[in-house]
């Protein structure tokens, strides 16, 4: 048994050196053929910019290269929550008994338009709870519209009055969250926990694993794991792959800001979130117009605000990427405009909300920063190497989280070695797919219709037969 387990510590120790070692070859390759570092001697071609350009073309040049700078802060946590941690963890192990483990509710809030997606994934969810030996839980279901779900003691659907309003006039899912709260529909204690999925999130045992220790241990009062998106089918393989750069992200900035801060530095994701009863409460979901379209990343930062920690849960959950294009857009939009509502919301202070702040508009800024990639080739301006490095840095790491998040989604037995090798390439490829995607998404954000709240199909319709 100790000699299993010694193997199974070196094969994960081993796999985090290698990933380590790839990490360090993308960003030595990426400085040398970007031209920041240099192995010749010779002399570097002088560009008079200011001849070449004028004063105000040479200024303009200038400050799109400084842009660059805004994704620092995140880079540099993508970058060290990948490195000090070990990417690749074994199974995640009980360290306690599940029977000693406080009351959790796993809560899936839904508009009720997918009911069959809802019943199956309850069930799915159900039977993995029970499989993983959890005793003390239940399943509640929140819906704007009734599902029909079957009433047993472990499950319980929570419909949404049409007439409910909440105090500062809270939207969309923030309005049934906190409908939730509410003392004629809450049945929770303030010692009880709640996991919040959303309709398609299905729970892996290492995830029910990571939510109990996390329970158990009592020290935070809210928490977050990783999520993946290539398990199963696969529907749409572009926006699958394009989200490898989530799963890095998990992995690295999110990681990072829980374990080593304990404070949601960057906000937080929607789903896989964990949260004790009496904190959420207090925090609450009713934060009126600016906290209703990216309720999470306002729910967070409150948090933050009022003194709360958090911390990094072990273990996956599995969701799917959006199906077409139009709903990755969609959805890129809609966090886009949430964000910036909180960023700009006079409810968070500026200090806790600084680091939000700079990724944010790094993110708003993405149309104009991208342009350096054509601009630096049409019109090459003369900077400090420090400043080159750095830029060649950040690409580095952005094109090493496509790479990392397939080979942290997609397993080498399942796929075999040739389409393993494929799927990193096709990651890869979806590069200037996600870079056009984002800008759409910016600009759309910026120009489109705000306090809108787009939902993303992610039922698989079954297929007609004639």
């Amino acid at each position: 048994m100790i000699k299993k387990y010694r193997k199974n510590m070196l094969n994960s120790i081993t796999k985090h050196i290698l990933h380590c070692c790839l990490l360090a070859l993308v960003i030595v390759i990426f400085e040398y053929v970007s031209g920041a570092l240099s192995f010749s001697d010779a002399p570097k071609a002088e560009i008079n910019p200011l001849a070449d350009y004028g004063i105000i073309g040479t200024t303009l040049l200038y400050l799109l290269r400084a842009l660059t700078f805004l994704s620092i802060p995140q880079v540099l946590f993508n970058f060290f929550g990948l490195v000090l941690f070990n990417a690749f963890p074994d199974k995640v192990s009980l360290k306690g008994s599940p029977l000693l483990a406080p009351f959790i509710c796993i809560r899936v809030v839904t508009r009720g338009d997918y009911p069959e997606l809802v019943k199956d994934n309850v069930l799915r969810n159900m039977n993995k709870c029970l499989e993983a030996g959890l005793e003390n839980f239940q399943i509640e279901v929140v819906s704007d519209k009734p599902i029909g779900l079957t009433s047993q003691r472990r499950l319980r659907e929570v419909v949404v009055p049409t007439s409910y309003k909440t105090s500062t006039g809270a939207l969309f899912k923030a309005r049934a969250l906190q409908y939730c709260l509410e003392n004629n529909v809450n049945e929770l204690a303030d010692n009880d926990w709640i996991v919040h999925l959303d309709e398609e999130t299905l729970l892996t045992e290492n995830s029910i694993r990571g939510i109990l220790n996390f329970t158990l241990d009592g020290k935070h009062q809210f928490g977050q794991g990783l999520i993946t998106y290539a398990n199963e089918g696969v529907v749409n393989w572009i926006t699958t792959l394009a989200d490898s750069f989530r799963v890095a992200d998990d992995m690295g900035k999110l990681r990072l800001q829980f374990t080593m801060f304990h404070k949601p530095l960057f906000s937080w994701k929607g789903s896989f979130v964990v949260t004790q009863m009496s904190a959420e409460r207090q925090v609450s979901y009713d934060n009126g117009l600016d906290g209703s379209v990216a309720e999470d990343c306002f729910f967070a930062m409150k948090a933050y605000t009022m003194g709360y920690s958090f911390n990094f849960i072990e273990g996956e959950m599995w969701e799917k990427s959006p199906f077409t294009f139009f709903d990755f857009v969609q959805q890129r939009k809609r966090w886009i405009q949430g964000i910036l509502l909180v960023v700009h919301s006079k409810a968070i202070p500026i200090q806790k909300k600084l680091l939000l702040g700079i990724s944010c508009y790094s993110w708003v800024t993405m149309p104009l920063s991208a342009s350096n990639l054509i601009l630096n080739g049409l019109c090459p301006i003369n900077c400090p190497q420090f400043v080159d490095v750095i830029c060649a840095f950040v690409v580095a790491i952005g094109i090493y989280m496509y790479i990392f998040g397939v080979i942290k989604s997609f397993s080498l037995s399942r796929f075999g070695l040739s389409r393993y090798i494929f799927c990193i390439c096709g990651a890869l490829a979806t590069i200037p797919f996600n870079l056009i995607i984002e800008n759409v998404a910016v600009i759309w954000g910026l120009f489109g219709k705000k306090h809108k709240f787009y939902v993303v199909s992610k039922e698989l319709r079954p297929a007609i037969t004639v």
